[in-house]
C-alpha cells in the first residue's frame, strides 16, 4: 500500500489521483465531453456577456429581454455567436488546465501535509493553488480567444461592430493594435479568472470534505466506499458551492474585464473609465451588471463540468 505521504488524501474515497489516470484516454475522451458540457451551456455567455456591454439606453435591460432581442434577430443561431473561435482554443486552453491543475494539485497536497492541516483546510489550499496555477497558464490561449469570441457575441448590439467571424475580428484587431490588441484585459482577465479558479477549486475542495464528514465518510480505507450515486451527489453540492462563492466575488472584475475587451478601437477607455462610467449609469450595482446569469453560468458550469469531470476520470482510471 502506498504511504499516505506520498498521494493526495482520497476523501469519501471518491477521488482518483493523477498517477492513476491513463492521460491518453484522458485527454481524448475530455475533449468530446468538454464540447458537450460548452454546447449545452454556451447562450448562458452570450446573455451575461450582453448585459455586461449594454450602455444605460440599450432597452434590454435583463436577461429575459436579451434572450427575446436575440431570438427575434438572429433566431437560435444568435445564441451561439463565436461558438467556433471559442470551441477552437477551449481544447488546447482545457488541456493545460487540467494537467496544471492535477500536478500542482498532487504537489500541494504534499507540501502542506506535514503542518497536519485538517481535510477541509488542506482541501482548499491545494485545490486553490492548484486552480490558481491552472488558470495562469491556460490564460496565454484562452485571452485572445475570450476577446474575439466576446466581440462576436456582441456585434451589432448597443452599436458595437459587425464582422465576418472570427478571423475577421482578429485581423481587424491585429491591424488596429497589433498582437497586443489580442490581449487586451488580459491584466483584469488574470485578475479576474485565476482568483475565480482560485476561489472555485478551493469552494470545492472544501465543501466536499465537509459534505462528506457529515455523511461519517473519512479517509479510512477500512470502511466500506460510498455508492456511485452517493459520490455524484456530494461532488454536485460541491460545484454549486464553488460555483455561488466564485460568482459573487469576482463579477465586478469580469464586468471591467468584458467592457474593455469589447469596447471600440477609438474610444480605448482606461479600467478607471469604465468603472466611473458603470457607477455612473447604474450606482454600484453596475459593477454587478450580469451577475444572475454569471451566478447561474457559473454554478451550471462549475457542476456540470466537474461532475463531466469526475466522471472522466472514473473512466480513464487505470487498473490496479
Amino acid at each position: 500500500m502506498e504511504a499516505p505521504s506520498s498521494r493526495v488524501p482520497s476523501f469519501g474515497q471518491a477521488e482518483i489521483n493523477w498517477e492513476k489516470l491513463d492521460k491518453t484516454k484522458f485527454y481524448g475522451l475530455g475533449a468530446g465531453i468538454f464540447t458537450g458540457v460548452t454546447v449545452a451551456l454556451y447562450p448562458v455567455s452570450v446573455i451575461k456577456t450582453r448585459l455586461q456591454v449594454a450602455s444605460k439606453d440599450t432597452i434590454e435591460r435583463n436577461a429575459f429581454s436579451v434572450v427575446r432581442g436575440i431570438l427575434k434577430t438572429d433566431g437560435i443561431p444568435g445564441l451561439y455567436r463565436g461558438f467556433g473561435t471559442v470551441i477552437t482554443g477551449a481544447i488546447p486552453a482545457r488541456i493545460i488546465f487540467l494537467t496544471a491543475l492535477e500536478a500542482t494539485k498532487e504537489a500541494a497536497f504534499r507540501m502542506i501535509e506535514p503542518f497536519k492541516l485538517s481535510e477541509p483546510t488542506q482541501a482548499a489550499i491545494a485545490n486553490g493553488i492548484a486552480g490558481m496555477t491552472a488558470s495562469l497558464f491556460s490564460q496565454a490561449v484562452f485571452v485572445p480567444i475570450d476577446v474575439v469570441s466576446q466581440k462576436l457575441m456582441v456585434q451589432g448590439y448597443s452599436g458595437h461592430a459587425r464582422y465576418n467571424g472570427g478571423l475577421d475580428v482578429a485581423r481587424k484587431i491585429i491591424k488596429a493594435d497589433g498582437m497586443r490588441g489580442l490581449y487586451r484585459g488580459f491584466g483584469l482577465s488574470v485578475m479576474t479568472y485565476s482568483p475565480s479558479s482560485a476561489v472555485w477549486w478551493a469552494s470545492y475542495g472544501s465543501s466536499q470534505r465537509i459534505v462528506w464528514s457529515f455523511l461519517g465518510q473519512g479517509t479510512d480505507l477500512e470502511k466500506a466506499p460510498p455508492s456511485q450515486l452517493t459520490i455524484v451527489s456530494v461532488q454536485a453540492v460541491g460545484g454549486i458551492i464553488a460555483g455561488a462563492t466564485a460568482s459573487c466575488i469576482t463579477t465586478p472584475l469580469d464586468t471591467i474585464k468584458t467592457r474593455l475587451q469589447v469596447m471600440g478601437h477609438e474610444k480605448r477607455p482606461s479600467t478607471m473609465q469604465v468603472v466611473k462610467t458603470l457607477i455612473a449609469d447604474d450606482g454600484w450595482k453596475g459593477l454587478y451588471r450580469g451577475l444572475g446569469p454569471r451566478f447561474f453560468s457559473m454554478s451550471a458550469w462549475g457542476t456540470s463540468m466537474i461532475l463531466a469531470y469526475e466522471y472522466l476520470k472514473r473512466l480513464c482510471a487505470k487498473d490496479a
